[in-house]
């Protein structure tokens, strides 16, 4: 069962992004080195799952060569990436990761899919809306990249508990998410 939201991007998020889209160029850097950070926390910190940790590995180097080419745009824009900031929508997402061994790791997986499907939401739209040309191309690539990812998060959900668990979770969750973005103040930014 693939990880599909809603589509709850306001066409004015849209409107933000394409009025201003060097800050927006500059978000999407720092989600791609955090998104690889992840990936590579996950691989450290369940050493005792080898399926998991192999595919985190390749994951965090897939999320560290976007955040590459991100960076090529953002240099060929002669833009400087400001230092990290904290992203609301994430960390009010793992805010309701649940404390326990396998409640946490469950949650995790969940959140971390769930931020890689908004991610191919919001993407998409982008692409959708940018004229023909390079950068058009570049966001058609990088929403296919966090459709696969959204589906390796929930896939590796499936490899270690009950279906029926998952389902639970996963529409808690999802509704929790959806409520969250629409609380989120409209700006140049992926979430």
């Amino acid at each position: 069962m693939p990880l599909q939201l809603q589509c709850h991007s306001s066409p004015q998020w849209i409107d933000a992004v394409l009025a201003d889209f060097d800050p927006f160029l500059l978000d999407h850097a720092a989600n791609e080195k955090k998104a690889s950070g992840v990936a590579m926390n996950l691989a450290a910190h369940y050493p005792d799952k080898p399926e998991l940790v192999a595919e985190m590995i390749d994951l965090a180097i897939e999320e560290l060569s976007h955040y590459r080419d991100v960076f090529k745009l953002i240099r060929e824009r002669q833009l400087t990436i400001p230092p990290d900031q904290k992203d609301p929508y994430v960390n009010q997402l793992r805010a309701l990761i649940r404390k326990g061994t396998e409640y946490y790791f469950l949650d995790r997986l969940l959140v971390a899919g769930i931020i890689e499907a908004r991610g191919l939401e919001r993407f998409t739209c982008i692409a959708d809306a940018l004229p023909m040309g390079k950068l058009k191309g570049f966001y058609v690539a990088i929403a296919r990249s966090e459709a696969r990812h959204a589906d390796l998060f929930l896939s590796l959900a499936q490899q270690y508990f009950d279906p029926n668990a998952i389902t639970t979770r996963l529409e808690t969750l999802l509704t929790q998410e959806a409520n969250l973005l629409e609380n989120l103040p409209v700006r140049a930014a992926l979430h």
